[in-house]
């Protein structure tokens, strides 16, 4: 063993530097930065071909309507696109009895003003349906950053309180685990009873101008937790 290596330090601290662990924990609740829709285009044909073209006008009339919107809209994708066969019985066989098809899209937007207007537009088009929004925040929010500060905040003060118990004082900070911050409102659709509008297919006999849905922003909840140990001075164990 090399005489010059430095001794390393007790894992559970000794009597003359005592270790307390602590956790450190935040919970903020903050506005909504994204709003996300998905669209589904459906078309309907007696032949591949007519269901086709059906699908693919009602597809761009859809991307045409959500580009207006301009900077309101930050991300716009492509999901999934199939044509697939009817089939029927016949006699003792099947034959095709139409052909049906489908785009799935999802749109991001940051201006919540135009949300209802866009949600509303997209729902009064023929054989198209809306599902959202789904809100949440950008992976690089502050919130985050402000969320993670807190949790180590708490984590000096509750470790400073139980020194100071003991009559003793925080001496240096052996090490902080992070445990993540977490936004519970981003990603997968919420369960039933969250903040989630749905519109169903568009009526074809529908007013011509469909009004605008009232959305209101769904907070966001934001956590973070470390887990920290200090070394602190002697005790005061005669008080």
């Amino acid at each position: 063993m090399n005489a010059d290596a430095p001794t390393p330090a007790p894992p559970y601290g000794t009597p003359e530097t005592p270790r307390v662990a602590v956790r450190g924990e935040a919970r903020l609740e903050v506005d909504p930065e994204i709003a996300r829709i998905g669209i589904a285009v459906s078309a309907r044909g007696t032949d591949r071909r007519t269901a086709l073209d059906d699908l693919t006008r009602r597809n761009a009339e859809v991307l045409a309507l959500i580009k207006s919107y301009g900077d309101s809209v930050e991300k716009l994708e492509t999901g999934s696109f199939s044509i697939s066969p009817e089939l029927t019985r016949h006699g003792r066989g099947e034959r095709i009895r139409a052909y049906h098809g489908s785009v799935h899209l999802t749109a991001e937007l940051t201006d919540f003003t135009s949300l209802g207007e866009l949600t509303s537009r997209l729902a009064d088009l023929d054989l198209t349906r809306v599902s959202g929004p789904w809100w949440t925040l950008r992976p690089d929010s502050p919130a985050h950053s402000e969320a993670r500060r807190q949790a180590v905040r708490e984590a000096v003060q509750r470790a400073r309180e139980y020194a100071e118990a003991l009559g003793a004082r925080l001496a240096a900070l052996v090490e902080l685990a992070d445990l993540g911050a977490e936004n519970t409102g981003y990603g997968p659709p919420p369960a039933p009873g969250g903040s989630r509008a749905r519109a169903a297919y568009a009526n074809t006999e529908t007013a011509d101008t469909a009004p605008a849905l009232d959305l209101e922003p769904q907070r966001q909840t934001v956590y973070a937790q470390v887990n920290a140990r200090f070394t602190m001075t002697p005790p005061d164990l005669t008080a």
